[in-house]
């Protein structure tokens, strides 16, 4: 996806294109490699915002995540750059068939008539942008278990691993909000794409805009979140733990910046607009917000008073 230079000359860490200094360990990289991006200009929203590629014809455009209006800008650093785009899998028509579907499997506490009285207002194709990185990395842990404690209640654990990180997804997109692209990003197909933009016509392509220093930063967070969670499943001995404390030292870093599918769904019920946004890959991988409905979520609070009532009524008559 992303064209790989010549490695560091001091530790053989990946070197991308746009990259002043070597991602590991900061040696300064060759001149050749230092891309010098001229100013550009992008959309950005009012709203949430994102950033769309700038066009001429545009006049007011509205955004495509929230439906804000959305102003020009011009942005003078050089910034990351899309250089993989995948491909829908999923047809408009499918889409909507999905959102219905969803409706019906949100659960009891949801309005019973949400399925049928629901009206989609628009429906809009769409790709947000993410890191998908590999890296292998030497992590070192500690954190207090049960294992061991003996007379007190915790024991002090440490210890050291390599963990390889494989095609790990990393939100850049800010027009998504981090639950929908968690949910999002499990189901995702990484090898069904192309190295070109996709058509203007097609929907809108959220851009990069965030420098490179600040994106490494953001894909070492969350090589670090996912370490940390490794480390509690797998390596802290005992059945409980607390204080859980992790720090890496990444030995190769390999990123690819990347643009997936969505489709976003502003719908309406009883008067108030709801967004749902359905994986473009996949129909069934839908999230988004959803009404309640008070009468049921107070019949239940009244039912439950009623148990509580009648167990206590038990235990005073015992």
């Amino acid at each position: 996806m992303i064209e790989a230079l010549a490695p560091c000359q001091r530790c053989h860490a990946a070197v991308e294109q746009g990259d002043l200094r070597c991602a590991i360990c900061g040696t300064q990289v060759p001149a050749q490699a230092q891309v010098v991006a001229d100013a550009i200009e992008i959309l950005r929203c009012d709203g949430c915002g994102a950033a769309v590629k700038y066009e001429v014809s545009e006049r007011a455009p509205k955004c495509g995540f929230c439906a804000h209006v959305m102003h020009v800008e011009k942005v003078e650093d050089p910034m990351e750059q899309t250089a993989w785009w995948g491909r829908f899998r999923v047809p408009k028509q499918e889409a909507d068939a999905a959102l219905t579907q969803w409706f019906g499997g949100l659960g009891f506490l949801r309005p019973s008539d949400l399925r049928s009285t629901a009206t989609i207002e628009g429906l809009k194709p769409l790709w947000w942008v993410a890191w998908v990185f590999d890296a292998t990395a030497f992590v070192s842990w500690a954190a207090d278990s049960n294992a061991g404690s003996r007379r007190s209640a915790w024991a002090p654990h440490s210890g050291q691993c390599e963990l390889v990180f494989e095609r790990i997804v990393v939100p850049a997109t800010r027009g998504l909000s981090r639950k929908e692209t968690n949910h999002l990003a499990t189901s995702l197909y990484l090898d069904d794409g192309q190295d070109t933009a996709p058509a203007d016509s097609e929907g809108v392509v959220e851009q990069f805009d965030v420098q490179r220093s600040e994106s490494r930063a953001q894909i070492v967070d969350g090589a670090t979140a996912i370490a940390r969670s490794r480390v509690e499943q797998n390596y802290i001995p005992g059945s409980s733990f607390r204080n859980v404390q992790v720090e890496l030292v990444l030995r190769g870093l390999h990123t690819r910046r990347c643009a997936f599918p969505a489709y976003v769904l502003a719908y309406r019920y009883r008067n108030k607009v709801y967004r749902a946004v359905i994986n473009g890959q996949d129909a069934s991988c839908v999230t988004g917000q959803a009404p309640y409905s008070v009468w049921k979520i107070l019949g239940l609070c009244v039912l439950a008073g009623a148990v509580i009532a009648v167990v206590v009524a038990l235990i005073s008559a015992s």
